[in-house]
């Protein structure tokens, strides 16, 4: 998967971290809780691999697992 600059980013993370992939997030909270928002692109074979009935797959770098969500968005308007 390729991050991709979410609308409205309000920072990025991982800037200065060449091992890393610069990831812009865009803060903001709903029904009062704060959430840190990305999106993500699969690449041409990740994505034939998910309509293969494939799966996305989600690695948390640590050892506590934070709540995360993991939801689709439309394709940009162009």
């Amino acid at each position: 998967m390729q991050p991709l600059r979410i609308t409205n980013a309000t920072r990025v993370l991982a800037e200065a971290q060449d091992e890393y992939y610069a990831l812009a997030i865009l803060d903001e909270v709903i029904d009062g809780t704060p959430h840190m928002t990305s999106v993500w692109e699969p690449t041409p074979k990740e994505l034939a691999m998910l309509q293969e009935g494939g799966a996305v797959r989600l690695s948390i770098i640590g050892t506590l697992h934070p709540p995360v969500m993991i939801t689709t968005q439309p394709a940009p308007k162009i």
